[in-house]
Parts: C-alpha cells; sequence; structure tokens
C-alpha cells in the first residue's frame, strides 16, 4: 500500500478552495450592515459572502471540472465539518473514484476498481479482489486513511480559503439578480489572467455563497463548485460491518 498516492484527493479540495479564494479574496472592502444584499456593492458582496463561509461549522460542497490539474477532470461531493467528520466521494476521472465516510477517528473507504489499479501500482488488482465491494474500515492512525480523509478538515479548507489566492482585484461586476437551483442570487464576477470567475451570493438571509464558475472565453465553464446544507450536520449513518474489512487484518493478511 505504500504507493497508494493519496495527495491527489486533498489537491482536489484544496484546488476547489483556490477557486473560491481567487475571487472571495478579491474584495477588500469593509463589510456594509445593510439589510439588503442587493443593495450592497460588489466589493460588500464578496465580502460578506467570504465572512460566511469562513464562519459556517459545517457545508455540503460539490465541484466539477478542472481542479486538480489541467485537463484532468476531478469532481468530489462532501459533506463536511469543523470536528473532522465527513461523507461523500471524490473522483478523480479516469484514474477512478473512492467514497469516504468519517466519523471522528474512524474511517471508511471504498475504492473503485479504476482507483485501485492506477493508485496502487503493482499491487492494486490483488487488493481490490480482496476487498470486493466494500469499505476498509480503520482509524486515522493508519496513514492510508488519515492522508485520503484530508479532504474531510472543514478547518483545512476553511483556512485555505483565508491564506491562499490573495490575487490582486482586476475589478469586481455586481451583475442583476438571478437564481441558481431555485435559490436568489446576486452574481459578483471578475477577470484575471483571461479566466472570469462569477460567484453568486444569496440574496435573502446570510450572504453564504451558492455557487462559483470559472470559465475562460465564452465555452462552458472549466471548473463549478457548489455549496449548500451550511451548518447542517454531517449524516451520522456509517456502513454496516458486513460491509467493510479491517484494514489491519488486510495488511497483516497480506505481508
Amino acid at each position: 500500500m505504500s504507493g497508494f498516492r493519496t495527495a491527489t484527493c486533498s489537491a482536489a479540495l484544496c484546488s476547489a478552495a483556490l477557486c473560491s479564494a481567487a475571487l472571495l479574496s478579491l474584495a477588500g472592502a469593509a463589510v456594509a450592515h445593510a439589510d439588503d444584499t442587493g443593495s450592497l456593492t460588489a466589493q460588500q458582496i464578496s465580502q460578506r459572502s467570504h465572512e460566511a463561509l469562513l464562519g459556517a461549522k459545517s457545508l455540503h460542497v460539490m465541484a466539477t471540472g478542472d481542479l486538480a490539474t489541467p485537463g484532468s477532470p476531478t469532481s468530489f461531493d462532501l459533506t463536511l465539518d469543523r470536528s473532522g467528520n465527513c461523507r461523500g466521494s471524490v473522483s478523480l476521472g479516469p484514474q477512478g473514484s473512492v467514497e469516504i465516510v468519517k466519523r471522528g477517528a474512524d474511517v471508511w473507504m471504498k475504492p473503485d476498481a479504476a482507483f485501485w489499479k492506477n493508485e496502487v501500482p503493482g499491487g492494486g488488482s490483488a487488493l481490490a479482489s480482496l476487498v470486493g465491494n466494500r469499505y476498509l474500515k480503520g482509524t486515522t492512525n493508519d496513514p492510508v486513511l488519515r492522508d485520503t480523509t484530508g479532504v474531510c478538515d472543514l478547518d483545512t479548507f476553511q483556512k485555505y480559503l483565508d491564506t491562499s489566492a490573495k490575487m490582486p482585484a482586476t475589478g469586481l461586476t455586481k451583475g442583476r439578480p438571478t437564481t441558481v437551483d431555485g435559490i436568489a442570487v446576486i452574481p459578483v464576477t471578475a477577470t484575471e489572467q483571461g479566466r472570469t470567475y462569477t460567484l453568486d451570493v444569496a440574496a435573502t438571509g446570510k450572504s453564504y455563497p451558492v455557487r462559483i464558475t470559472v470559465a475562460k472565453g465564452s465555452a462552458a465553464p472549466d471548473a463549478t463548485v457548489r455549496f449548500d446544507g451550511f451548518d447542517r450536520p454531517v449524516p451520522t449513518a456509517t456502513p454496516p460491518a458486513a460491509e467493510t474489512v479491517d484494514i489491519s487484518g488486510l495488511m497483516s493478511g497480506t505481508s
């Protein structure tokens, strides 16, 4: 298992954070105290959204597009909180995908066949046969599971947003009110290095970010990050014992 290249999963989440920070950190204006988001300037809307995202105790984030490296389609769908609880999946495109469940220090991980083959060179097929359609079960004391579940740390995600991608502002533009999946939003856009970043912020209630898209030219977005489920608990259900394989037993049996 030493060849298990787990950093890619964390890179996907951090790159989604990069997309977010690239726009959210452009605004340097002080937060306005108007009740109506629609009455704020583009800079104030962006700043409010940035602070709302950083203040969330939990959230659901879905991302698609070139999130890890250019030309490598990667996506994830994760619900995570500040306690390190997490549930969802990470896809590395043709490299495979993995389902992740984490409650405290306990971790369940179910890679697909492509993930086993590409992320465990030389032994992935054998391990896939042993595990079958079950979850690997262990704790964060195991380096394989600990590294893979780095994507489950909301604190790390939020700190990355707050410290990375401090791009120089090229001008923020406030758009006309619209909707995203039935949610009323105010769009804010910015252009940097030939890419257009669009931040859709909830028009009512707390100014949470609803969606961020990154596009080059007039083509479809290169990347999309969608947020919801703010401050809702991560689902507590975990895989039953019959659907799990203990990673320590697996390793001792194959050593």
